[in-house]
């Protein structure tokens, strides 16, 4: 049996309701906490890091937010938003946000949310990921090299004084699109 095939027996990615906002909020607070190692992110004096974004996610027709469970407890989110390129002047499909909680990481089910997002979003796609964040650069390479089935090697640039890998890559066919 594949392993994917056995993932998606238990893994759900599953669109986020306008009502499920708040789920999504209290996850992001927990990656923001992660990413904060890698990034210098502030917290509010409310004891918050905040997501000024996540209300667009249910406005903006090119934003689409999901909750990822894992045998019917929460497992993560993806947000997933259309537009222009982060370092270029085109239009992709980006991985804005993405997280697995740390109970679920390295059992293939982050791997699974991304190759399950990217067959439903069909077309250019760009994964950024912060130099500095060797484990997700790692994983990054495994998920996109997988999809990809070759080895996807990325580009390097800077931003702000930041040092990224971008990697690009298409997927399906980009005339569908069911999220």
């Amino acid at each position: 049996m594949n392993p994917s095939d056995r993932l998606s027996r238990h893994v759900e990615v599953l669109p986020a309701a306008a009502d499920q906002e708040t789920i999504l909020a209290n996850l992001l607070e927990l990656y923001a906490h992660d990413f904060s190692e890698f990034h210098d992110l502030a917290i509010g004096e409310d004891g918050r890091f905040g997501y000024k974004f996540l209300p667009l996610y249910w406005s903006d027709p090119d934003r689409y937010p999901f909750l990822v469970r894992s045998d019917g407890h929460l497992a993560g989110l993806v947000l997933v938003k259309r537009g222009p390129a982060v370092f270029d002047n085109y239009v992709v499909w980006d991985m804005a946000e993405f997280f697995v909680l740390r109970g679920h990481r390295r059992r293939g089910i982050g791997t699974f949310m991304a190759h399950e997002i990217w067959r439903r979003f069909p077309g250019a796609w760009e994964i950024r990921v912060m130099q500095s964040n060797v484990a997700a650069n790692h994983f990054w390479a495994h998920a996109v090299s997988t999809f990809a089935g070759e080895r996807v090697d990325p580009v390097y640039t800077e931003k702000k004084g930041e040092r990224w890998a971008l990697y690009r890559f298409a997927s399906g066919n980009p005339k569908q699109h069911d999220p």
